[in-house]
């Protein structure tokens, strides 16, 4: 690891796995989906980690949680194109709810990030 500040956030390898997960999964998807739910959840699964770490390069607290509620909005976009996925038989429930799983901690772990921050630049 080259030690970037962001590389070290348990989110952040999270979300690259997720990310890994995602366009693994994509692949399987039919072809007439190529520019449409498979591009719209790789953009969205990627969104999360670059989201992540381009924040954590801001100046401040505040600009950094703005970039972490945009990763946030991606983990809503991501359940729900998971959810039409599995109803379209693209992924088996098995698959889907494994992805449901991970989504839900990534989710859980970007609020608990912007809470702490939140409450940190509050009390400065």
């Amino acid at each position: 690891m080259t030690g970037y500040r962001f590389e070290k956030l348990n989110v952040w390898q999270l979300a690259m796995e997720f990310c890994i997960e995602v366009y693994r999964i994509t692949r399987a998807f039919p072809d007439e989906e190529r520019y449409g739910l498979t591009s719209q959840l790789r953009r969205a699964a990627t969104a999360m980690p670059l989201n992540i770490a381009e924040g954590s390069g801001c100046r401040t607290k505040k600009e950094f949680i703005q970039f972490l509620f945009i990763a946030l909005r991606s983990v809503y976009e991501i359940v729900t194109i998971l959810k039409l996925v599995q109803r379209l038989s693209y992924v088996d429930e098995q698959t889907h709810e494994i992805m449901q799983i991970k989504i839900a901690e990534i989710g859980r772990k970007l609020q608990a990030l912007i809470n702490s921050l939140q409450g940190s630049a509050n009390n400065k």
